[in-house]
């Protein structure tokens, strides 16, 4: 199943660690967290993906086309007449990466549609934020997604802030969703969400759409939307604070989504 990674947004709360790469491009432990995002997936076999870009693409694009330079060690013999010799080479040989273009302004419910060939003939696809980890099970998500049959499966946690409310039924059905409020408790929206095909029929490539705002609540009213809850560990990296976090807890060793290590 491919994985579709939204990538494009300026991430303007954080620019007090960076302002001059995109925000999926920040280190976790020297690597990029988008790349912590693709290695998780890539641990439950889901090797194909789509970036989303917009914000300074072209830094997203370089640390791909350059992967063997900036991931591994390297030897240059500078008189040219030996070859690069790349050393420790990467384990990522399975990987597809397919980076589009969404537009510098588009917000998340365009440049999803906006991708909609990249999974053509795909029946289902994954779909996830590129600033955020956890230690979600994807299979056991996945199969819960094919089990239900309804349009849209969000992954449910229940972090230290609210970003983005959901209500279920006690069976996983949705019964409501608030996008970013401060007043009310339960789950809240965590990404990792799996979607079937049809997905497209609540979206256009209008650059205002949010793919969190009609195209979701649209989904609720029609009880086409199910939550998977995930009780373990999720965690945005939406500020400084959350930077040193994720950092911390990677260079310690205790980063609860490097099963890959």
């Amino acid at each position: 199943m491919k994985v579709v990674i939204l990538c494009g947004g300026h991430g303007t709360r954080i620019r007090d660690v960076a302002d001059d790469i995109p925000k999926p491009m920040i280190p976790v432990g020297g690597y990029p967290i988008l790349w912590h995002i693709m290695k998780y997936y890539a641990s439950f076999g889901h090797h194909e993906f789509v970036l989303c870009l917009g914000y300074k693409s072209h830094v997203i694009k370089n640390f791909f086309l350059n992967y063997e330079m900036n991931t591994n060690d390297v030897t240059i013999a500078l008189d040219g007449k030996k070859p690069v010799v790349f050393h420790n080479k990467h384990k990522e040989l399975d990987w597809k990466v397919t980076m589009a273009e969404t537009g510098l302004n588009a917000l998340t419910g365009a440049r999803v549609k906006k991708i909609q060939k990249y999974v053509a003939g795909e029946d289902h696809f994954m779909l996830t934020y590129g600033d955020g980890v956890g230690n979600i099970d994807i299979k056991k998500l996945v199969d819960f997604h094919l089990s239900h049959g309804k349009v849209l499966t969000v992954s449910g946690v229940r972090p230290p802030g609210r970003f983005g409310e959901l209500m279920s039924d006690g069976k996983g059905k949705v019964t409501e969703f608030n996008e970013k409020t401060q007043a009310a408790a339960g789950l809240i929206s965590g990404g990792f969400f799996v979607c079937r095909k049809d997905i497209f029929k609540y979206l256009d490539d209008k650059e205002d759409l949010v793919f969190e705002l009609g195209p979701m609540q649209n989904l609720v009213r029609k009880g086409q939307m199910m939550v998977y809850e995930h009780k373990g560990f999720w965690q945005p990296m939406d500020t400084s604070r959350d930077y040193l976090l994720l950092n911390s807890l990677f260079n310690e060793g205790k980063a609860p989504w490097a099963i890959w290590k």
